[in-house]
């Protein structure tokens, strides 16, 4: 493996962790953990109620994961479950009114720090970033087992 192929590895671990460190401090005032702050952001910015698989898909963890973080922001008041009308086994997770004036709050916080680290980039440089990374995400989804 060449030096090159070294430094993308580690820029590809290290980066997210910056990224979700630096928002992380952002939205403590808020008083959410990584986690509660995660789920909060992916509904607020699907728009629209997400199937709780869907949901721990968009956050990258285990459903069974995501249940007890739902659990904590269900007692709180942020999220609501309801049953899928296409299927009664399936749950779909809501934001409540609250949730989403606050998720607004949130989406902002994000977008102004996502603005602050790629402002330094210009057109050409962020199409190319997308290509390579959009290139290693297909290339390690093809090379994951699948999954029975």
């Amino acid at each position: 493996m060449s030096q090159s192929h070294q430094e993308v590895a580690e820029l590809l671990g290290a980066v997210p962790k910056a990224w979700r460190a630096l928002l992380d401090q952002r939205l403590r005032p808020y008083g959410f953990s990584q986690a509660t702050w995660q789920v909060l952001l992916k509904l607020g910015r699907a728009g629209e109620p997400l199937l709780q698989n869907e949901l721990a898909a968009r956050v990258g963890i285990e459903p069974a994961s995501l249940v007890r973080l739902l659990d904590v922001l269900q007692a709180d008041g942020w999220i609501v479950r309801q049953q899928d009308e296409q299927d009664r086994r399936a749950k779909r997770i809501c934001l409540t009114a609250k949730a989403e004036q606050l998720s607004g709050e949130l989406l902002q916080v994000a977008d102004a720090l996502k603005a602050e680290l790629l402002g330094g980039l210009d057109a050409q440089e962020l199409q190319t970033c997308i290509k390579v990374l959009a290139q290693i995400r297909a290339a390690a989804e093809q090379a994951q087992e699948p999954t029975a």
